[in-house]
């Protein structure tokens, strides 16, 4: 009897000293795993980085280029309204008016429809 809780005393210490070591263990896997996460995070976030930045780069190009084309066409097209002023008076009246028809059928219909509904 005097042996027994020896024994049982032994065994509750290797058990323990297992759990431990698993612990350990454990512990040291989640230090890799972190690790490993940290690299590849870290990776993507460069990558994106750099894919962030050329796309800048390339609107920022775009948007310069655009920025040139639409100030030539507009300088051609102030340059042929100052040659044809009669023309260009012409044509912004004409678009003026259109414009105007335009809201008026619109806001004509939307008035009758609206009338129509309430007045059946």
């Amino acid at each position: 009897m005097a042996n027994e809780p020896k024994s049982t005393s032994s065994k509750a210490d290797d058990l323990q000293k297992a759990l431990e070591e698993q612990i350990y263990e454990l512990r040291e896997e989640i230090a890799r795993i972190n690790e490993t996460v940290a690299e590849r995070s870290a990776g993507m976030i460069s990558s994106a980085r750099d894919k962030a930045s050329e796309a800048y780069v390339g609107a920022a190009d775009r948007a310069a280029r655009a920025t040139r084309q639409l100030r030539t066409q507009a300088n051609a097209v102030s340059e042929v309204a100052r040659e044809n002023p009669a023309t260009t008076t012409a044509v912004l009246g004409a678009v003026g008016l259109i414009g105007f028809m335009l809201g008026m059928v619109v806001g004509q219909s939307t008035t009758d429809t609206h009338h129509r509904r309430w007045h059946m």
